[in-house]
C-alpha cells in the first residue's frame, strides 16, 4: 500500500490508543505483523512540548519508518507549528486527531468535537498541509462517523478533507456519542470510501482475520486499523495478515514465543519510562497478555504488588514458565459475530 513517498508493507494498522501506543508497544505491533503504526496524539499546545508525558510520546528512538506521529488541537495556527514541530524531530507523516471520543480532550474542542464546527475542522486540515507541505510530509486524518446519531456528517467532511489535500482517512465506525460501547458500524466507511480517491481505513471493532476481511469486502476500505483487540494480543497482525493473503489461519503463538515477547516489551518500556512508572504503566499489559489464561486472577492479584522491575520481571517469567508446563500454545481465540450484525 502507497502512502505519500512511503511503501507500506501490508493494510492492516495498529491504531493510535492513548496510554497504549507508545514506542515500545508500536515495535511490537511491528514485529508482528503490523504493516503501519500511529503514535499517541501529541498536543500541540507548546507550553507543553518539553513535558515528560509529551516527550515519552514523541520518542522515536530506534523505531522504523515511516514514523507517523497525531497532533490533537482546536487553533489552526498551533496545530500547523505543532506539525512542523514534529516533522523537524524525524515524523514522516503527521495524522490529525479528530477521532478520540475522550472527555478530557472533547471538553477541550479537540479530537472528534472538532467534527461539530466544520469550518474550524477544514481550517485546521488546511492549515496543516500547508505547513508539511515544503517538508514533503503527507498528512493523514482520523475521525468519526459524527458526533452523535444525529450528527453524523463524516462523509461531508471526508470530500472537504480530500480537497484540502488530506492522503489517507482513517473512520472509526462510532460516533463519539458512542465512545467504545455498542456495535461499529460500517454503512459511512463504505460511503466515505465511494466518495473519495484516497486510501480510506476501516477502524472499529476489528478483532479477528473474518472481521478484518469481512469489512473489507463490506466497504471497499483499503486497510484495517486494530486498536484494542491488540492489546496483549498482537499477533493478531501476523494472524489477520497471513489470513487475507492465504485464507488459512496460523497456528496460535507458542506460549515460549509470546513469553520471549512479553519479557523484551517490559524492558523496553522500563527503557522509556524508567523503572517506577514503568513497573506501574506495565501492569496493565501483563494484564492483557494474561487475561484469558488459567491463573491470571491471581496472577494479577500479586503483580500489582510488586513495584520494582526485577521482581516484576521474574513473576512474569514464573507465570509463563507454569503455563509452558501445562500447554505448548496458547487457546485459540473465539470468532466474532457475523458482520450482518455490525451494519
Amino acid at each position: 500500500m502507497q502512502l505519500g513517498a512511503y511503501d507500506l508493507p501490508n493494510n492492516v494498522f495498529v491504531a493510535p490508543m492513548a496510554g497504549v501506543t507508545d514506542r515500545p508497544f508500536r515495535q511490537l505491533c511491528r514485529e508482528f505483523g503490523a504493516g503501519y503504526a500511529v503514535s499517541e496524539m501529541v498536543t500541540s499546545r507548546k507550553d507543553l512540548w518539553q513535558s515528560l508525558k509529551t516527550s515519552r510520546r514523541a520518542n522515536h528512538d530506534g523505531e522504523p519508518g515511516p514514523i507517523a506521529v497525531q497532533i490533537a488541537g482546536t487553533d489552526a495556527a498551533m496545530m500547523a507549528e505543532a506539525a512542523v514541530y514534529n516533522v523537524q524531530r524525524g515524523a514522516q507523516i503527521i495524522d490529525i486527531n479528530m477521532g478520540c471520543p475522550a472527555k478530557k480532550v472533547c471538553n477541550k474542542w479537540a479530537g472528534s468535537a472538532l467534527m461539530q464546527d466544520e469550518p474550524l475542522a477544514l481550517s485546521i486540515v488546511e492549515a496543516v498541509v500547508q505547513a508539511c507541505a515544503p517538508h514533503g510530509v503527507p498528512v493523514t486524518l482520523k475521525m468519526r462517523t459524527g458526533w452523535s446519531q444525529a450528527h453524523k456528517n463524516a462523509l461531508a467532511l471526508a470530500r472537504s478533507f480530500e480537497s484540502a489535500g488530506v492522503q489517507m482517512l482513517t473512520v472509526h465506525g462510532r460516533t463519539r456519542e458512542q465512545g467504545y460501547t455498542g456495535l461499529a458500524e460500517y454503512d459511512t466507511v463504505a460511503a466515505v470510501k465511494a466518495a473519495v480517491k484516497i486510501p480510506v481505513v476501516a477502524n472499529g471493532d476489528i478483532t479477528s482475520p473474518e472481521k478484518a476481511r469481512d469489512v473489507l469486502t463490506f466497504t471497499g476500505a483499503d486497510a484495517v486499523m486494530i486498536g484494542r483487540a491488540a492489546q496483549g494480543r498482537p499477533w493478531i497482525f501476523r494472524e489477520v495478515t497471513h489470513f487475507l493473503a492465504t485464507g488459512q489461519h496460523l497456528a496460535p503463538p507458542w506460549v515460549a514465543e509470546v513469553r520471549r515477547a512479553l519479557l523484551a516489551h517490559l524492558q523496553d518500556h522500563y527503557s522509556l519510562y524508567g523503572e517506577l512508572t514503568g513497573v506501574r504503566s506495565a501492569r496493565k499489559h501483563i494484564g492483557w497478555y494474561v487475561r484469558a489464561l488459567p491463573g491470571a486472577e491471581a496472577f494479577r492479584n500479586t503483580m500489582n504488588t510488586l513495584d520494582d522491575a526485577t521482581a516484576q520481571l521474574r513473576a512474569v517469567a514464573d507465570f509463563w514458565d507454569g503455563l509452558a508446563d501445562t500447554m505448548d500454545r496458547l487457546p485459540a481465540t473465539g470468532q466474532p459475530a457475523a458482520l450482518e450484525m455490525m451494519v
